[in-house]
């Protein structure tokens, strides 16, 4: 009788890692799998110093904490590594309309109660004239506001870090290479595949420019916007998002740092897309994101060169790209993770965050003894597309709900169709003040109503539990939330000052 537990497709045990590929998602994929698996597995990175990275995100956001802890490094050793500074949102510039600008927070906005969120009595409180701005509610967001920071207890602060990419690989390299990794430079030119077997289709090894070639029974594609093996060898195709996103460009420069480093990433928008800065303990990473069918590259240039501060270090550069996703981002014994995988603009900085939650879900579903089980292969990619989409929706709302006519750009985004996930959850805060998280989405209900509101929605109703409370109580409720906001920013010192004692390197250091 034939063994019914046997499966003729079944893979080889994974042994072998190979990372095609180094920069930010090519070290933080090796310092994870180093940390969980690293004495059983044999692996390899492959990189190229010819070969740069597009290094444009340098803003990271809190969920970056769970990663850290996962490699338990050392918070102080790695800001000082990296330049990092502290960061506790986004400064939103005139993407409402011009001259309007709102602050995207981490952390919570008032008190909810289990019938309602803090927006429900925030509401009621706007109607009657006891309620401020709904930020005033909000500790990280007024502490961007004052430029001011500190660690508090109980993690009572929540924030990320504005960081050097560059640095920040080199960082997990050291990390990463005494737990086993072993770093191969050379430059990937052709790869083979099995031609026979339960591994037929399947990547066999990648070969080098030198001629090296490196055999593996698992390869991580973190060949950035090539995608060598995901898209070449396993001709996986691209979801293309741009009738929602139209930016396809961005530029980015380095500058020198002319001012005290403040904890927000400033996202300003202009007449085709936005630009960025970020400040770092050393200098500013700058950058312009843009449409090239309502912006020219050379007219981009000089815009984002008018509004730095500061000499510039590097030559800009020009990157083109397309907002997409990978229908699978793990096929056969490729899993693609980084730029390799899709692209989403920077403009909630997500970057990393996805690289971080790749590795993370790589690390759940990793092979057993047993071999890649499609299975695994199906979750992983079932999630990954679930999350993604999530986060596109979130992205285009910062576009389509603007109140902008001062060009065409912004006036196409606004009248343009959107996905059906997103126009239900801006019918639903319009018309009730409601939002619901989606199990593991990223962004809580907060963020959604932070963005909301400062796009411009002002829901229609809020929750009648809100009606239960009357004028003084509801004054009082809500004064009592502001006034310990208050008294705890006037106490927290300057975000430069914490910065430069916590972490901050010797002048010397600082300027190489």
């Amino acid at each position: 009788m034939q063994d019914q537990n046997k499966n003729p497709n079944k893979r080889p045990p994974v042994r072998r890692v190979v990372i095609c590929g180094g920069g930010t998602a090519g070290w933080m994929v090796a310092a994870g799998i180093a940390k969980v698996l690293g004495k059983r597995l044999d692996i390899k990175l492959i990189e190229s110093d010819e070969i740069g990275t597009v290094g444009v995100g340098e803003a990271t956001i809190p969920t970056l904490m769970n990663f850290h802890n996962l490699l338990e490094i050392n918070e102080q050793e790695f800001m000082a590594e990296t330049q990092a500074t502290f960061k506790l949102g986004i400064s939103f510039e005139e993407w409402r309309n011009v001259k309007e600008n709102y602050i995207h927070s981490f952390g919570f906005t008032g008190t909810d109660h289990w019938t309602a969120g803090f927006q429900h009595f925030w509401h009621k409180g706007v109607e009657r004239g006891l309620a401020g701005d709904y930020g005033d509610y909000c500790l990280e967001l007024k502490a961007s506001l004052e430029h001011r920071f500190a660690h508090l207890p109980n993690n009572g602060m929540n924030y990320a870090y504005h960081l050097d990419a560059s640095r920040y690989a080199k960082y997990l390299r050291r990390l990463s290479e005494p737990r086993g990794v072993q770093r191969i430079e050379g430059k990937i030119v052709r790869y083979t595949k099995h031609e026979e077997g339960n591994m037929r289709g399947d990547v066999r090894s990648i070969v080098l420019e030198s001629g090296q070639e490196i055999e593996g029974d698992l390869f991580i594609d973190c060949t950035g916007f090539r995608g060598l093996l995901i898209g070449d060898a396993m001709e996986e195709t691209m979801e293309d998002w741009s009738q929602w996103l139209f930016c396809d460009r961005a530029i980015a420069v380095q500058t020198e740092a002319v001012a005290d480093a403040v904890p927000l990433t400033r996202s300003m928008a202009h007449q085709a897309g936005w630009q960025w800065r970020i400040p770092l303990q050393h200098r500013v990473g700058n950058g312009i994101v843009y449409s090239s069918r309502y912006l020219d590259d050379d007219t981009a240039q000089k815009q984002l060169l008018r509004n730095v501060e500061g000499r510039t270090l590097i030559t800009p550069r020009v990157i083109k790209f397309k907002p997409c996703q990978r229908r699978q981002t793990w096929k056969g014994n490729v899993v693609a993770i980084g730029l390799s995988s899709g692209f989403l603009e920077p403009i909630e900085s997500t970057s990393i965050h996805l690289i971080q939650r790749s590795v993370v879900r790589l690390m759940q579903m990793f092979p057993t003894t047993g071999g890649i089980s499609q299975s695994d292969i199906d979750e992983y990619n079932a999630q990954c597309n679930s999350e993604i989409n999530h986060i596109r929706d979130f992205i285009i709302l910062h576009y389509h709900v603007n109140n902008r006519t001062d060009s065409q750009f912004w006036i196409d985004c606004r009248e343009m169709s959107i996905p059906a996930s997103l126009q239900h959850r801006i019918d639903l805060f319009r018309e009730t003040g409601r939002v619901f998280r989606v199990p593991n989405e990223l962004f809580a209900e907060n963020s959604w109503i932070q963005v909301m509101l400062g796009q411009g929605i002002m829901p229609a109703s809020h929750h009648q539990a809100a009606d239960l409370m009357g004028d003084e109580e509801l004054k009082h409720f809500l004064g009592n939330i502001k006034a310990s906001v208050d008294r705890t920013v006037v106490q927290l010192p300057t975000h430069e000052a914490y910065v430069r004692r916590y972490c901050g390197r010797p002048e010397s250091v600082k300027a190489a």
